[in-house]
Protein backbone atom coordinates (compact mmCIF):
# COMPACT_ATOMS: atom_id res chain seq x y z
CA UNK A 1 0.00 0.00 0.00
CA UNK A 2 1.27 3.11 -0.18
CA UNK A 3 1.72 5.88 2.12
CA UNK A 4 -0.24 8.74 0.50
CA UNK A 5 -3.01 10.80 2.39
CA UNK A 6 -5.59 12.39 0.38
CA UNK A 7 -7.77 15.45 1.74
CA UNK A 8 -10.94 13.93 2.77
CA UNK A 9 -13.79 15.95 4.44
CA UNK A 10 -14.52 13.76 7.57
CA UNK A 11 -17.80 12.76 8.58
CA UNK A 12 -19.46 10.59 11.58
CA UNK A 13 -20.97 7.46 9.98
CA UNK A 14 -23.97 6.70 12.61
CA UNK A 15 -23.44 2.77 12.23
CA UNK A 16 -25.16 0.30 14.08
CA UNK A 17 -24.56 -3.19 14.94
CA UNK A 18 -26.99 -6.69 15.91
CA UNK A 19 -25.04 -9.10 18.39
CA UNK A 20 -27.38 -11.44 18.03
CA UNK A 21 -25.58 -14.05 16.26
CA UNK A 22 -22.09 -13.02 18.08
CA UNK A 23 -20.58 -15.60 20.22
CA UNK A 24 -18.45 -15.12 22.84
CA UNK A 25 -15.26 -17.05 20.90
CA UNK A 26 -16.40 -14.89 17.96
CA UNK A 27 -12.68 -16.46 16.68
CA UNK A 28 -13.97 -20.01 16.14
CA UNK A 29 -11.72 -22.25 18.84
CA UNK A 30 -8.96 -18.81 20.07
CA UNK A 31 -10.63 -17.23 22.93
CA UNK A 32 -7.62 -15.73 23.37
CA UNK A 33 -7.26 -13.95 20.01
CA UNK A 34 -10.54 -13.05 20.80
CA UNK A 35 -10.42 -11.44 24.38
CA UNK A 36 -6.96 -9.38 23.13
CA UNK A 37 -9.21 -7.84 20.50
CA UNK A 38 -12.16 -7.38 23.38
CA UNK A 39 -10.10 -5.17 25.05
CA UNK A 40 -11.13 -2.30 22.42
CA UNK A 41 -14.48 -2.50 23.94
CA UNK A 42 -13.11 -1.95 27.36
CA UNK A 43 -10.39 0.99 26.24
CA UNK A 44 -12.44 2.72 23.71
CA UNK A 45 -15.76 3.88 25.23
CA UNK A 46 -14.22 6.12 27.81
CA UNK A 47 -10.83 6.99 25.96
CA UNK A 48 -12.90 7.97 23.15
CA UNK A 49 -14.97 10.16 25.51
CA UNK A 50 -12.05 11.41 26.42
CA UNK A 51 -10.69 12.32 23.22
CA UNK A 52 -13.88 14.38 22.79
CA UNK A 53 -13.79 16.02 25.73
CA UNK A 54 -9.81 17.41 25.35
CA UNK A 55 -10.48 18.36 21.98
CA UNK A 56 -13.54 21.04 22.47
CA UNK A 57 -11.13 22.92 25.08
CA UNK A 58 -8.77 22.71 22.33
CA UNK A 59 -11.08 23.92 19.36
CA UNK A 60 -10.80 28.25 20.67
CA UNK A 61 -7.08 27.49 20.10
CA UNK A 62 -6.94 26.63 16.42
CA UNK A 63 -5.81 29.43 13.82
CA UNK A 64 -6.81 27.32 10.94
CA UNK A 65 -9.94 26.65 9.30
CA UNK A 66 -8.83 23.55 7.60
CA UNK A 67 -7.48 21.85 10.46
CA UNK A 68 -10.46 23.33 12.95
CA UNK A 69 -12.92 21.70 10.28
CA UNK A 70 -10.93 18.38 10.55
CA UNK A 71 -10.64 18.54 13.88
CA UNK A 72 -14.94 18.53 14.19
CA UNK A 73 -15.06 15.92 11.59
CA UNK A 74 -13.16 13.99 14.33
CA UNK A 75 -14.79 14.58 17.23
CA UNK A 76 -17.65 13.56 15.47
CA UNK A 77 -16.25 9.94 14.42
CA UNK A 78 -14.68 9.38 18.07
CA UNK A 79 -17.88 9.93 19.42
CA UNK A 80 -19.65 7.00 17.82
CA UNK A 81 -16.66 4.83 17.59
CA UNK A 82 -17.10 5.31 21.48
CA UNK A 83 -21.05 4.36 21.16
CA UNK A 84 -20.56 1.60 18.72
CA UNK A 85 -17.72 -0.16 21.08
CA UNK A 86 -19.82 0.32 24.29
CA UNK A 87 -22.86 -1.18 22.85
CA UNK A 88 -20.94 -4.52 22.31
CA UNK A 89 -20.70 -4.80 26.42
CA UNK A 90 -24.25 -5.82 27.02
CA UNK A 91 -23.58 -8.89 24.41
CA UNK A 92 -20.78 -9.91 26.62
CA UNK A 93 -22.59 -9.58 29.84
CA UNK A 94 -25.89 -11.45 28.52
CA UNK A 95 -22.78 -14.13 27.62
CA UNK A 96 -21.84 -14.40 31.12
CA UNK A 97 -18.89 -11.95 31.29
CA UNK A 98 -19.47 -8.82 32.83
CA UNK A 99 -16.72 -5.80 32.32
CA UNK A 100 -17.79 -3.71 34.53
CA UNK A 101 -14.67 -4.57 37.55
CA UNK A 102 -12.51 -3.31 34.35
CA UNK A 103 -14.46 -0.97 32.80
CA UNK A 104 -14.75 0.83 35.84
CA UNK A 105 -10.79 1.12 36.16
CA UNK A 106 -10.57 2.51 32.60
CA UNK A 107 -12.65 5.12 33.73
CA UNK A 108 -10.99 6.62 36.81
CA UNK A 109 -7.72 6.15 34.47
CA UNK A 110 -9.24 8.38 31.77
CA UNK A 111 -11.51 11.04 33.71
CA UNK A 112 -9.32 11.13 36.80
CA UNK A 113 -6.10 10.72 36.39
CA UNK A 114 -5.87 12.17 32.88
CA UNK A 115 -9.47 14.41 33.28
CA UNK A 116 -9.75 18.16 33.91
CA UNK A 117 -7.84 19.38 36.79
CA UNK A 118 -8.39 22.74 39.07
CA UNK A 119 -5.74 24.90 37.72
CA UNK A 120 -5.61 28.39 37.30
CA UNK A 121 -5.80 29.82 33.98
CA UNK A 122 -3.47 30.94 31.81
CA UNK A 123 0.39 28.94 31.31
CA UNK A 124 -0.65 26.25 33.68
CA UNK A 125 -4.55 25.19 32.38
CA UNK A 126 -3.09 25.67 28.88
CA UNK A 127 0.10 23.33 29.86
CA UNK A 128 -2.27 20.54 31.17
CA UNK A 129 -4.40 20.68 27.71
CA UNK A 130 -1.06 20.50 25.59
CA UNK A 131 -0.05 17.75 27.42
CA UNK A 132 -3.20 15.77 27.00
CA UNK A 133 -3.37 16.79 22.98
CA UNK A 134 0.20 15.22 23.12
CA UNK A 135 -0.90 12.44 24.67
CA UNK A 136 -3.90 11.93 21.91
CA UNK A 137 -1.45 12.68 19.07
CA UNK A 138 0.62 9.55 20.62
CA UNK A 139 -2.75 7.01 20.97
CA UNK A 140 -3.69 7.78 17.19
CA UNK A 141 -0.74 6.78 16.19
CA UNK A 142 -1.25 3.52 17.38
CA UNK A 143 -4.97 3.73 16.82
CA UNK A 144 -3.84 4.08 13.05
CA UNK A 145 -1.07 1.57 13.04
CA UNK A 146 -3.86 -1.03 14.47
CA UNK A 147 -6.37 0.30 11.91
CA UNK A 148 -4.18 -0.50 8.90
CA UNK A 149 -3.66 -3.60 10.69
CA UNK A 150 -6.96 -4.84 11.03
CA UNK A 151 -8.18 -3.64 6.86
CA UNK A 152 -5.25 -6.53 6.04
CA UNK A 153 -5.51 -9.22 8.10
CA UNK A 154 -7.06 -11.97 5.70
CA UNK A 155 -5.92 -14.46 8.43
CA UNK A 156 -9.14 -13.33 10.63
CA UNK A 157 -11.58 -14.57 7.56
CA UNK A 158 -9.47 -17.11 6.72
CA UNK A 159 -9.83 -18.31 10.60
CA UNK A 160 -13.93 -17.65 10.26
CA UNK A 161 -14.53 -15.11 12.56
CA UNK A 162 -17.68 -13.09 12.87
CA UNK A 163 -18.56 -10.88 10.27
CA UNK A 164 -20.33 -8.28 12.24
CA UNK A 165 -17.23 -7.98 14.58
CA UNK A 166 -14.77 -7.72 12.03
CA UNK A 167 -16.92 -5.33 10.54
CA UNK A 168 -17.32 -3.35 13.39
CA UNK A 169 -13.31 -3.54 13.82
CA UNK A 170 -12.70 -2.53 9.97
CA UNK A 171 -15.61 0.21 9.62
CA UNK A 172 -13.48 1.88 13.15
CA UNK A 173 -9.81 0.46 11.56
CA UNK A 174 -11.05 2.34 8.49
CA UNK A 175 -11.69 5.92 9.83
CA UNK A 176 -8.77 6.00 11.99
CA UNK A 177 -6.67 5.22 9.12
CA UNK A 178 -8.71 8.13 7.20
CA UNK A 179 -8.15 10.72 9.77
CA UNK A 180 -5.18 9.54 11.06
CA UNK A 181 -3.07 12.71 10.37
CA UNK A 182 -5.80 15.43 12.63
CA UNK A 183 -4.39 14.36 16.39
CA UNK A 184 -0.69 14.88 15.06
CA UNK A 185 -1.39 18.11 12.70
CA UNK A 186 -3.30 19.66 15.98
CA UNK A 187 -0.34 19.31 18.18
CA UNK A 188 2.15 20.59 15.72
CA UNK A 189 -0.36 23.77 15.30
CA UNK A 190 -1.06 24.35 19.02
CA UNK A 191 2.82 23.66 20.11
CA UNK A 192 5.07 20.61 18.04
CA UNK A 193 7.72 20.82 20.88
CA UNK A 194 9.38 17.53 20.10
CA UNK A 195 10.56 16.60 23.57
CA UNK A 196 6.82 16.98 24.59
CA UNK A 197 6.37 14.33 21.81
CA UNK A 198 8.87 12.23 23.36
CA UNK A 199 7.77 12.32 26.67
CA UNK A 200 4.46 11.43 25.69
CA UNK A 201 4.86 8.91 23.13
CA UNK A 202 6.59 7.26 26.62
CA UNK A 203 3.39 7.73 28.92
CA UNK A 204 1.12 6.56 25.95
CA UNK A 205 2.40 3.74 25.55
CA UNK A 206 3.50 2.48 28.70
CA UNK A 207 -0.12 3.15 29.44
CA UNK A 208 -1.48 0.88 26.47
CA UNK A 209 0.81 -1.91 27.08
CA UNK A 210 -0.33 -2.21 30.74
CA UNK A 211 -4.40 -2.10 29.92
CA UNK A 212 -3.90 -3.93 27.67
CA UNK A 213 -2.68 -6.84 28.76
CA UNK A 214 -4.75 -5.88 31.74
CA UNK A 215 -7.65 -6.36 30.03
CA UNK A 216 -6.99 -9.68 28.51
CA UNK A 217 -6.29 -11.48 31.75
CA UNK A 218 -9.34 -9.73 33.03
CA UNK A 219 -11.26 -11.62 30.07
CA UNK A 220 -9.62 -14.96 30.00
CA UNK A 221 -9.57 -15.20 33.99
CA UNK A 222 -13.20 -14.59 33.68
CA UNK A 223 -14.30 -16.25 30.82
CA UNK A 224 -17.30 -18.62 32.06
CA UNK A 225 -16.26 -20.99 29.52
CA UNK A 226 -12.75 -21.82 30.70
CA UNK A 227 -11.31 -23.60 33.56
CA UNK A 228 -7.91 -21.97 33.40
CA UNK A 229 -7.62 -18.97 31.35
CA UNK A 230 -4.53 -17.22 31.30
CA UNK A 231 -2.74 -14.39 29.11
CA UNK A 232 1.20 -14.36 28.51
CA UNK A 233 3.16 -12.36 25.61
CA UNK A 234 3.96 -15.75 24.07
CA UNK A 235 0.22 -16.22 23.12
CA UNK A 236 0.09 -12.47 21.74
CA UNK A 237 3.61 -12.88 19.70
CA UNK A 238 2.66 -16.77 18.79
CA UNK A 239 -0.96 -15.11 17.78
CA UNK A 240 0.84 -12.07 15.84
CA UNK A 241 2.62 -15.01 13.45
CA UNK A 242 -0.32 -16.41 12.78
CA UNK A 243 -1.79 -12.88 11.72
CA UNK A 244 -4.71 -13.12 13.83
CA UNK A 245 -3.16 -10.10 15.83
CA UNK A 246 -0.44 -7.25 14.87
CA UNK A 247 2.71 -8.89 14.88
CA UNK A 248 5.44 -7.69 17.98
CA UNK A 249 7.98 -6.91 15.24
CA UNK A 250 5.53 -4.79 13.34
CA UNK A 251 4.32 -2.95 16.33
CA UNK A 252 8.30 -2.43 17.43
CA UNK A 253 8.72 -1.08 14.20
CA UNK A 254 6.42 1.29 14.71
CA UNK A 255 8.12 3.23 17.68
CA UNK A 256 11.00 4.86 15.58
CA UNK A 257 8.59 6.11 13.43
CA UNK A 258 6.60 7.56 15.94
CA UNK A 259 10.11 9.21 17.09
CA UNK A 260 11.60 10.43 14.04
CA UNK A 261 11.84 14.37 13.74
CA UNK A 262 10.45 13.45 9.98
CA UNK A 263 7.33 11.70 11.07
CA UNK A 264 4.23 12.77 9.68
CA UNK A 265 0.78 9.56 10.15
CA UNK A 266 0.31 9.80 6.50
CA UNK A 267 2.80 7.01 6.84
CA UNK A 268 0.25 4.62 8.45
CA UNK A 269 -1.93 3.07 6.55
CA UNK A 270 -3.72 4.31 2.79
CA UNK A 271 -6.57 6.23 2.55
CA UNK A 272 -7.94 4.78 -0.80
CA UNK A 273 -7.87 1.33 1.01
CA UNK A 274 -10.03 3.33 4.08
CA UNK A 275 -12.41 4.55 2.06
CA UNK A 276 -12.58 1.84 -0.28
CA UNK A 277 -13.56 -0.40 2.57
CA UNK A 278 -16.10 1.92 4.07
CA UNK A 279 -17.50 2.37 0.68
CA UNK A 280 -18.70 -1.57 1.30
CA UNK A 281 -18.58 -1.70 4.96
CA UNK A 282 -22.61 -2.97 5.67
CA UNK A 283 -22.42 -0.65 8.15
CA UNK A 284 -21.57 2.08 6.74
CA UNK A 285 -23.74 1.45 3.70
CA UNK A 286 -26.61 1.12 5.57
CA UNK A 287 -25.41 3.98 7.90
CA UNK A 288 -25.09 6.01 4.18
CA UNK A 289 -28.77 4.70 3.15
CA UNK A 290 -30.53 6.00 6.83
CA UNK A 291 -28.82 9.35 6.26
CA UNK A 292 -30.05 9.45 2.62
Amino acid sequence: MSNTQARVPLKARHVSFSWDGTPLHWVPGDPFTTHTINVLHLLLPAGERWFVRVYKQALPLIRDDRLREDVIGFIGQEAVHSQAHDEVLPHLRELGLDPTPYTAQVDWFFEKLLGDRTLPPGRPRRWWLLERVALIAAIEHYTAFLGNWVLNAGELDRRGADPVMLDLLRWHGAEEVEHRSVAFELFEHLDGSYRRRVRTWATAFTALVFLWQRGARFFMANDPTLTDGRATFRDFYDRGRQGVLPGTGDMLRSIPRYLSRAYHPSQEGDTEQALAYLAASPAATAAERRAA
